[in-house]
């Protein structure tokens, strides 16, 4: 069996394990979190979902630490233009992996996100999104020897330079700050992603199954809703003082949301499309 799709690009991209990522978790208490998630699908009919609800916890988590929104180019590191996050999506029936670039997600609340998310995630499954099917193309066109070399340099260009190229179907930084991706759906309750060398950001964070678990609470042990987040990060961008810090941001959010979130509209709006 030939490799195809994200088999090919994983064949071109790694050889041995030199790259420095370092391996993280948090544990959530997801009783405020799936409360909200329910009131706003009832309110907005979007289909928010967990996922959408980490994506915006960690932009937030940036935009209050800047110094790790940044792009490494040789010895220096360069502020990112804003936070925008890169959530992974399946395509072609699950078995193959695309993604969506979120911009300014610090500035924009869960609901937008989701409804921005399943627009252009819909588009990118149908076929209607240019870029992807543009990129999609060309890797399936490209033998894995050939591709290796061609995806440094379009993560050079693309990531390192800044070069825009959508003819191509890649745009400038087009991972952006951090990525998401989630397998909760799959049942999955504790997993790391691997966090590849082209996609030039801090960290990765993997969304697991919410479910419950013994949790000590004034004293006595309860079942509660566990959300487990786990992040596989780049040693280069980040130390464990960092990571803390972040962490405590992200943890904020997520056990809060309507904290930082503007109030739900009290009327049911029109239904949305889901992610």
């Amino acid at each position: 069996m030939r490799a195809e799709g994200w088999r090919k690009v994983a064949s071109a991209t790694w050889r041995g394990p030199l790259d420095p990522q370092i391996y993280g978790d948090i544990e959530i208490d997801a009783t405020a979190l799936l409360s909200f998630v329910e009131d706003a699908r009832a309110a907005t009919g979007v289909r928010l979902t967990v996922t959408h609800l980490v994506g915006r916890a960690l932009a937030h988590g940036l935009a209050e630490n800047p110094d790790l929104n940044v792009r490494k180019r040789g010895g220096r590191f360069i502020p990112r233009e804003d936070v925008s996050i890169f959530f992974v999506v399946a395509v072609d029936g699950g078995r193959d992996l695309s993604g969506v670039k979120v911009r300014q997600a610090d500035r924009k609340c869960a609901v937008d996100v989701a409804r921005e998310l399943a627009e252009r995630a819909g588009r990118i499954r149908t076929g209607d999104d240019a870029g992807a099917g543009g990129s999609r193309a060309v890797l399936a066109r490209t033998p894995v020897p050939v591709l290796r070399p061609l995806l440094r340099l379009a993560t050079w260009l693309t990531s390192d330079v800044g070069v825009d190229l959508r003819r191509l179907g890649l745009r400038a930084e087009p991972f952006g700050s951090a990525l998401v991706t989630s397998v909760g759906m799959f049942g999955v309750q504790h997993a790391y992603a691997p966090l590849s060398s082209f996609y030039r950001v801090p960290f990765l964070a993997l969304v697991s199954e919410v479910a419950p678990k013994p949790v000590v609470r004034d004293g006595e042990v309860v079942a509660l809703p566990v959300l487990t987040i786990s992040a596989t990060m780049d040693h280069r961008y980040l130390d464990g003082a960092h990571a803390a810090r972040l962490a405590r941001s992200v943890r904020s959010y997520l056990e809060d949301p309507r904290a930082f979130e503007p109030p739900l509209p009290k009327q049911p709006l029109a239904s949305g499309v889901e992610a």
